[in-house]
């Protein structure tokens, strides 16, 4: 069941429960009919009007289903009316994912992650069932009188366990921002996108990584980082995260935070996209407004047009590229646009480096050692009246605070050959 409404358009008007449809078959669902409404407002109680309610109830009916999915977020009132009224279990689009998130989760990581999500969810929408329905007798200390009922009871036992899961969590982001942070001396690109956009066998290309492909939303969870060779540049540290969908539920958006740490961290986003499919376009903004949600906004960032040796009409190519003119059109599979992918990554890169002039006492060898390892150096004086030596060097912009200090001036070389301009202040000082 699909309802759009004035403030949320359908992705695709051909075929408006595609995506919906696409979800209910990857959590192992068989579709057997679809249901599609146009309104300017919700029905508060049902969410869908009388009319369609009763044509809802007939195609249950007519087509024996046993599940009625909803592509829209369903309050818990609303989702306890529709099932009595159509006499079968009731999902809306949160829930769906996160049950699909449940079975792809495979390491201990993931399964706390999509366990919160779940709890955080569920939560509001705990019900009374029968057994629920007496109250616990008394007959102990503290449980004098009627006491609570049960559903008080589980309430407060799921609060007790979304409280532990969030201090496990926070243990695994903390390690996670180390681990990451541990790289931020190296080269260090994400890719991100819509789900099936083809992140997975794109990183196979690039790195031989041998993750897994499939043809499957969210196919994958867990985020790798594997070395990229680039030719005439050298290492660079690619990570392929879990993909993104539209109207993403915020509890898996907040529990994903530390799988997501990496596209936070990175030097630069490889914003992956299905060139091949009818929604490229709303994919792109969905993909973005997650980016936005995450602090991702402003990162330096290259749209790859993914899929294109599955477009059988190049004119929705060209179109494409007419919105996106800084865009690269590439097939993961093939290979086919990959060096130019290589050439846009390094020229983004290379925009991070400054050339710069490094004066310091001669005897500080740890700036030099430093320099050495992590700086193209070009030219060396050594001044013995003032015992001190001048490094021009071509560095990465962000290792600039390692080395510049009190004892240490740091000064950019301009392009065109003049004067040394004072870098950015303060630094702070290398121990």
């Amino acid at each position: 069941m699909s309802v759009a409404l004035p403030e949320r358009q359908w992705l695709n008007e051909a075929d408006p429960c595609d995506e919906i449809r696409g979800l209910a078959e990857t959590a192992g669902a068989c579709v057997v009919g679809e249901l599609t409404q146009k309104r300017h407002d919700i029905q508060l109680a049902t969410y869908i009007g009388a009319g369609k309610l009763a044509e809802l109830q007939q195609l249950v009916q007519a087509c024996d289903a046993d599940v009625v999915i909803f592509d829209n977020d369903l309050s818990p009132a609303q989702a306890r009316n529709l099932e009595k009224a159509i006499g079968v279990k009731v999902l809306d689009r949160s829930e769906l994912i996160l049950d699909i998130f449940a079975t792809r989760a495979r390491t201990a990581e993931a399964k706390l992650q999509v366990e919160l999500a779940q709890l955080e969810y569920s939560l509001p929408r705990l019900k009374q069932m029968w057994t629920h329905l007496s109250r616990q007798k008394g007959g102990g200390i503290g449980l004098r009188g009627p006491g609570e009922t049960q559903l008080e009871t589980d309430r407060r036992l799921v609060s007790n366990r979304i409280r532990d899961l969030k201090h496990k969590l926070e243990e695994v982001l903390a390690r996670k921002e180390r681990e990451v942070k541990s790289r931020s001396e190296e080269h260090t690109v994400s890719l991100v996108g819509y789900t099936n956009a083809g992140k997975s066998q794109l990183m196979n290309t690039l790195t031989k990584a041998g993750v897994l492909v499939k043809n499957q939303l969210f196919s994958t969870l867990d985020t790798r980082t594997r070395q990229w060779h680039i030719r005439d540049w050298g290492r660079v540290l690619l990570s392929d995260t879990v993909g993104f969908i539209r109207d993403l539920p915020h509890h898996l958006v907040a529990s994903f935070k530390a799988t997501l740490s990496e596209a936070r961290h990175a030097k630069l986003l490889l914003h992956v996209v299905d060139a091949s499919s009818p929604q490229a376009e709303d994919h792109i903004r969905a993909v973005n407004s997650v980016l936005q949600e995450l602090g991702c906004a402003d990162k330096p960032t290259l749209l790859v047009l993914n899929k294109i040796d599955r477009i059988t009409d190049r004119s929705q190519l060209t179109l494409l590229e007419a919105h996106h003119p800084q865009a690269i059109a590439i097939s993961g599979l093939t290979g086919e646009g990959i060096d130019r992918l290589e050439d846009a990554v390094m020229e983004t890169l290379a925009a991070e480096f400054a050339d710069a002039e490094v004066v310091t006492h001669a005897g500080n060898g740890r700036v030099l050692a430093f320099l050495n390892a992590h700086a193209e150096v070009y030219r060396q004086e050594f001044h013995d009246e003032a015992n001190e030596v001048v490094i021009r060097c071509h560095i990465p912009k962000h290792l600039l605070h390692h080395i510049a200090g009190p004892t240490v001036h740091v000064r950019f070389v301009t392009a065109d050959g003049s004067p040394p301009v004072p870098g950015p202040t303060p630094y702070a000082a290398m121990r």
